[in-house]
């Protein structure tokens, strides 16, 4: 029996498995290995955690830049405090120095009192006679027979600066002189206190010393820090041959020229009269502020011996 031979088909069924064999095993492959799926998933996790990481540390940054707002706001308060702190300090320290003044100022007022009280009780003690019904013609040194007397102030601002101790010795004259007729105050240009009453004599009451003290405790006036001036408006307006007159210059300070030729000029105003008295006794009180030098005491210790009259020097 012969043989039939065949022929070769390449797309056979056979072929068609094998090759579909094939493709399902590539297909396969790709499905099973997965690395651009896993690459792709990998960094898009990475990115999420990167931008949770910023956004962390932008809310670090906030918090940070909150915190450092409040402490500069806390700085600028503490800086303010401080310098309500250094206001009030430097308020306290010039009350501090206003206290201080004040109380050298009444040191130096109940100096002046203790002066006067000393020499009160040396006049007192120094010849012990039975008690008498006529007045006292002299206290303390100071010839009190007068019956009008002119108070002379320097108003410059070295006495200012003690005015309460001049305010004080101003009343303690007075006093030891309870029963004039009238007085004057005025300053070393010769303005009188009282304008109303220039070149009249203030009648000497209680409510008259009351208001002359009250208004000279405020007085404020220009001043060359000499006497002169005053003594003339003094002896010129106000002494009187028919009537016997004191004058008491109070100052600290002399800021003239020569002394000659002051005390000659004074003293030919101040002439003698028949009796062989004085138009005036001319008494002076010297006191000592920071610009005191002796001028002041060198003029009017000549100045009072010379025309009747005491210097009292008083202690610093």
């Amino acid at each position: 029996m012969k043989r039939r031979s065949r022929s070769l088909d390449i797309f056979s069924l056979s072929f068609l498995d094998v090759i579909s064999c094939g493709f399902g095993a590539v297909v396969m492959l790709i499905l099973i290995s997965k690395t651009d799926i896993d690459s792709s998933q990998a960094g898009a996790d990475e990115v999420s955690a990167l931008l949770a990481s910023l956004l962390s540390l932008q809310n670090s940054v906030t918090e940070i830049e909150q915190t450092l707002r409040d402490d500069l706001a806390a700085l600028e308060s503490l800086s303010d405090q401080k310098a309500s702190i250094k206001q009030a300090s430097s308020a306290l320290q010039q009350e501090l120095n206003t206290l201080e003044k004040q109380a050298e100022t009444m040191n130096e007022s109940v100096e002046g009192l203790s002066l006067v009280e000393e020499r009160l009780k040396q006049a007192s003690l120094s010849t012990p006679r039975p008690p008498v019904s006529e007045r006292d013609d002299e206290v303390g040194g100071i010839p009190v027979d007068s019956d009008y007397v002119v108070f002379i102030v320097d108003t410059s601002g070295s006495m200012k600066s003690i005015w309460g101790s001049v305010s004080t010795e101003l009343i303690n004259v007075l006093n030891i002189h309870p029963e004039v007729k009238g007085f004057q105050v005025l300053n070393d240009m010769g303005q009188s206190l009282i304008s109303g009453y220039d070149g009249r004599w203030i009648p000497d009451t209680p409510s008259r010393r009351k208001n002359v003290i009250s208004l000279f405790s405020k007085w404020n006036a220009v001043s060359n820090s000499s006497p002169v001036e005053g003594l003339t408006v003094a002896l010129r307006k106000y002494a009187k041959p028919n009537i016997t007159t004191s004058i008491y210059v109070f100052g600290d300070e002399y800021s003239g020229g020569s002394y000659d030729a002051v005390i000659k000029t004074v003293t030919e105003q101040n002439k003698v009269l028949s009796s062989g008295r004085r138009l005036a006794r001319i008494h002076a009180v010297g006191f000592i502020s920071a610009g005191t030098t002796d001028r002041f005491s060198v003029l009017m210790r000549e100045m009072t011996r010379l025309n009747d009259g005491t210097f009292i020097a008083l202690p610093r």
